[in-house]
């Protein structure tokens, strides 16, 4: 909706808010008119072409989206006016319009029956049935269209062949065949069912698929949206409790009443009154109302709708309130990992994440000072720590250290946690400064620092093996600036961008992990792994955060130079009241310096 916006306000399509399927006078002639020049006059429809909205209440304010003026420019005029995402999308809605007013196609369904005799002398027919395209009609128009269908459902398309014809078989290849699950929903698909249950409304589609990934109901995995465990909860809830605002009659009567409403053939206190205390409504429905469905909340068994029983074991699903996780008893508990999609929780898959410690894990007794060292997984991640006896003052802090990348807290030793926990390390120290040089681990990385000095290590072993040599070596290197002077390796390579042709990397960012080509950097979702983000997902995000500052009116250029002026006009504000302030301050300090001159005159 962002880039049809953007293709709206620069005067390429017409209104885009809309679901009509009507074509104005002046459209239908430039579709005819196009379509005979592009592709000869046989192509072109004997009459107009006039189409009907089969979706009740649609909006039909606008005539049908289509390219804007009495002659449509191409796709191939504006290619170098526009960006990717916009070209793609003009591309899609000239083709349909354009194609709306060809003629029909004409396709023959053909049945080809090859007869052979094997060298055994078994006499076998294989048959293939398929279509011939006779003329392409308005095909010509929509050929770089790729269907959404099945693949294995789409009729295969045969050469024209005639009957008794001699075929010779290059190959024979024995393929098994087996039925696949439903696709899931992409947004298209989901739109489109939106669409024909009568749901939503063209300006609403855009939000609502926004709010099912903002709120963590599905995530995407490619181009395909994965439900969350969050969502089953949620509808299951809605399903049990409150079954009449969730059937799939209850938007589209409410839309039919709000267009009464607004047609002034109805009252809206009336309407109202029955929406929230229940009664019929002008749309023919009985509605219980929201007054009685949510008086009695108190007898809605939230843990029992939360839990989910795990075909093949005795462990259950529960969603949490930071989280699904999977538990047995009352004692047994392991965190669902995030980007786990349901189908994928088997009972294998359960038992495996129960095997895993989720307590604390007991790694033996520090020779040193005597205390237990036990490995934890933590908010922030995974680390180790010793636990204090009983007694110890409130003032006493264990000491903690975070696990390497590398490290699990199933696996870790005894010996690994006790050199994380001596960290910082001594190298060594400096025979010229006569300073030790450290070495530890930090928030970015592994570091040497040498009195207020520092520098970056290469990799998270170097804090244990890296010499003195070597430090000094470091530290007499120029120090490479942090921030814009230095960025942060990537966190991961995923390829070209499938619609600019950039190369995507994944890096982690002051606000948490990014993907960025270059040009366009976009946040990650909290559903998003950077280990497991594919190409398609990447390149999603990027589009969605492109057409965003598109619709702001802003290149990623004019998005810096907006912070930067912003982070100047701050600065410049604060020290404005700075010099505020001095001046108060002097103010203050003028009659005391008259009252103390007063008073030396007088004695």
């Amino acid at each position: 909706m962002r880039v049809a916006q953007s293709l709206y306000e620069n005067g390429y399509i017409t209104y885009m808010r809309t679901d009509s399927v009507h074509l104005s006078e002046q459209a239908i002639k430039a579709a005819r008119a196009q379509a005979s020049s592009l592709y000869g006059p046989e192509y072109v429809a004997d009459g107009p072409r006039v189409y009907k909205g089969k979706v009740k209440n649609a909006q039909e304010a606008h005539e049908a989206i289509r390219p804007a003026g009495d002659v449509f420019r191409t796709p191939g005029e504006v290619s170098g006016e526009l960006n990717a995402d916009e070209f793609a999308l003009y591309d899609l809605i000239w083709k349909r319009t354009v194609a709306s007013q060809m003629a029909n196609a004409q396709v023959a369904t053909t049945t080809m029956k090859l007869g052979a005799v094997t060298p055994d002398g078994t006499d076998a027919e294989f048959t293939a049935s398929g279509t011939v395209v006779v003329f392409p009609g308005f095909y010509a128009a929509l050929k770089d269209i790729a269907d959404d269908g099945d693949d294995e459902n789409r009729e295969r398309e045969l050469p024209a062949l005639g009957e008794g014809a001699p075929v010779t078989a290059e190959r024979l290849n024995p393929e098994g065949h087996s039925t696949n699950p439903p696709a899931r929903y992409t947004e298209a698909k989901l739109v489109a069912k939106l669409e024909e249950l009568g749901i939503g409304r063209p300006s609403t589609y855009a939000s609502i698929m926004s709010t099912i990934v903002d709120r963590g109901y599905v995530w995407k995995k490619g181009s395909a949206l994965v439900p969350s465990f969050t969502a089953f909860a949620v509808v299951r809830l809605l399903e049990e409790h409150f079954t009449a605002l969730i059937d799939y009659q209850f938007t589209a009567n409410m839309e039919e009443v709000l267009d009464l409403v607004a047609l002034g053939e109805t009252d809206r206190v009336e309407q109202l009154e029955a929406f929230w205390r229940g009664g019929h409504s002008v749309s023919g429905a009985d509605f219980p109302g929201v007054k009685p469905l949510t008086e009695d909340l108190g007898a809605i068994d939230a843990r029992g709708i939360a839990t989910f029983p795990i075909e093949g074991t005795d462990a259950v699903l529960r969603v949490g309130r930071y989280g699904a996780y999977v538990e047995r008893g009352e004692s047994e508990r392991a965190n669902v990992p995030i980007g786990l999609a349901p189908d994928e929780l088997t009972a294998e898959k359960a038992e495996q994440l129960l095997l895993e410690p989720s307590g604390d894990r007991e790694l033996g007794t520090d020779p040193d000072s005597g205390l237990m060292i036990v490995a934890k997984s933590g908010r922030y991640g995974p680390y180790v720590s010793e636990v204090l006896p009983e007694g110890s003052p409130k003032s006493a802090k264990p000491r903690t250290a975070s696990l390497l990348s590398t490290m699990k807290p199933s696996t870790v030793t005894l010996e690994e946690a006790l050199k994380l926990l001596g960290l910082p390390r001594v190298v060594g120290t400096d025979p010229t400064e006569g300073v030790e040089i450290l070495a530890q681990n930090g928030r970015y990385g592994p570091y040497l620092t040498r009195d207020k000095d520092s520098r970056s290590l290469g990799s998270e072993e170097e804090i244990f093996t890296v010499t003195l040599e070597q430090a000094l070596a470091l530290f007499a290197q120029p120090k490479q600036r942090r921030g814009r002077g230095q960025a942060k390796p990537p966190l991961r390579e995923l390829g070209n961008d499938p619609t600019t042709g950039l190369a995507m990397v994944i890096k982690d960012g002051r606000f948490g992990p990014y993907v960025t080509d270059g040009i366009t950097n976009a946040s990650l979702r909290s559903a998003d792994d950077p280990e497991t983000l594919s190409v398609e997902r990447a390149s999603d995000l990027l589009s969605e955060r492109r057409s965003k500052d598109l619709l702001d009116g802003l290149t990623p250029k004019q998005t810096t130079a907006r912070v930067v002026k912003r982070g100047a006009s701050k600065k410049a504000a604060a020290k404005k009241t700075t010099k505020k302030a001095a001046a108060k301050k002097t103010a203050k300090k003028a009659p005391a310096k008259k009252a103390a001159a007063a008073a030396a005159t007088s004695g």
